[in-house]
């Protein structure tokens, strides 16, 4: 055979030189690949059967139903809330928040294989709405979570990555609705932001830790005295090698601050615990005072009057974030709205009387 019409390197002309004609050209898409087989909907009445069973995956899938943002979706989701709340309830519900570099993954690690170490089922949830910004979630605490997150007890799930708090922050109390019919008796809500998600989180937790670290010099000042006011009990991390003698004082330091505080509507005497993490030490201590909360308010009937104003709030919360969605989401009122802060920007209009008129034109429209 002749390649030289090919190759004309395989011209007699150039003995040294023999090029072959190669092979033909490999499909770029394997044959053998099968089709993917897409996932079949679930209906609601199959994820309830799912959950009640404790199938995690049917959690999952349950969850990220509740994330969508699509109206079918929702549709079904809160329809699966709805079957699921006869069957939710009945966990204790703990948020956890902490300054940054207390070793808040790790003492979660370590609290919640106690946890799971004591018979129970725990769920670790997060509250992110900064995490498309930041990148900064439980997703990466979930690689630092070696044993939690391979736990046959644990169900870890980081927050939506997006969308504003109260969405983010609804959307995390419908998924420990969803937890606890799974079977998940202990629920973690961390905050992984700063700011208005520790408010958000403490509107949907029975019991509220600040996680705090010793020998910085300035304890007392790197803590809002809001976040201190919520605080049902604080522990104080990382006590251990050179830094047990820094926890100490640290923790009187808390203990005096805290009883400048006014007395909280539970009546508990917030706690302040010397812990280590990494050590394991103290650990049982922390899981021992939530035990005790939980008892105390029970018996003098806060517990119930909590969660029944947590549930009213969050029907108001709600509202509000439904009427701020359909209000910014209107097409015509995102054109009135460019008009009306062109004319505020030029004096030409107040603000007051732009909102006014915008919500009137709003108000013509949902009619």
């Amino acid at each position: 055979m002749h390649y030289h019409h090919k190759h004309p390197e395989n011209d007699p002309q150039f003995k040294s030189l023999n090029v072959n004609g190669g092979v033909t050209d490999v499909p770029v898409i394997n044959p053998y690949s099968k089709k993917r087989i897409k996932r079949r909907r679930l209906s609601a009445g199959e994820y309830l059967e799912g959950i009640l069973a404790g199938d995690v995956s049917v959690l999952s899938q349950a969850v990220t139903l509740v994330e969508s943002s699509l109206p079918h979706d929702q549709e079904i989701a809160q329809e699966v809330i709805e079957k699921c709340l006869p069957h939710a309830g009945k966990s204790i519900r703990i948020g956890i928040t902490g300054v940054p570099g207390a070793g808040k993954s790790t003492f979660i690690e370590a609290l919640g294989m106690h946890i799971l170490q004591t018979g129970h089922k725990l769920a670790v949830l997060a509250i992110d709405p900064s995490s498309e910004r930041t990148k900064g979630s439980i997703l990466g605490d979930k690689t630092r979570m070696e044993e939690l997150s391979v736990a046959k007890n644990a169900f870890i799930r980081p927050s939506p990555s997006a969308g504003s708090l109260g969405g983010v922050a609804r959307k995390t109390r419908e998924t420990i609705v969803l937890c606890e019919a799974a079977g998940f008796d202990t629920v973690f809500v961390e905050t992984v932001g700063v700011g208005q998600s520790e408010t958000a989180v403490h509107s949907m937790v029975d019991f509220f830790l600040l996680i705090q670290l010793a020998g910085t010099g300035d304890e007392l000042q790197g803590i809002k005295r809001g976040i201190m006011e919520m605080a049902d009990g604080i522990a104080i991390n990382k006590s251990d090698g050179t830094n047990v003698e820094k926890s100490k004082l640290a923790r009187q330091q808390f203990k005096n601050a805290l009883h400048l505080f006014p007395m909280a509507e539970s009546g508990w005497s917030p706690e302040v615990i010397n812990c280590s993490a990494i050590e394991k030490t103290g650990i049982a201590d922390v899981w021992q005072m939530v035990i005790n909360y939980i008892g105390f308010v029970k018996n003098n009937g806060y517990f119930e009057s909590k969660r029944t104003n947590q549930s009213k709030y969050w029907m108001y919360e709600t509202i509000n974030e439904k009427l701020k969605s359909g209000f910014y989401n209107n097409e015509t009122i995102q054109k009135l709205l460019q008009i009306a802060e062109n004319k505020v920007l030029r004096n030409e209009q107040s603000s007051f009387i732009a909102a006014k008129q915008l919500l009137e034109n709003y108000k013509k429209l949902s009619d």
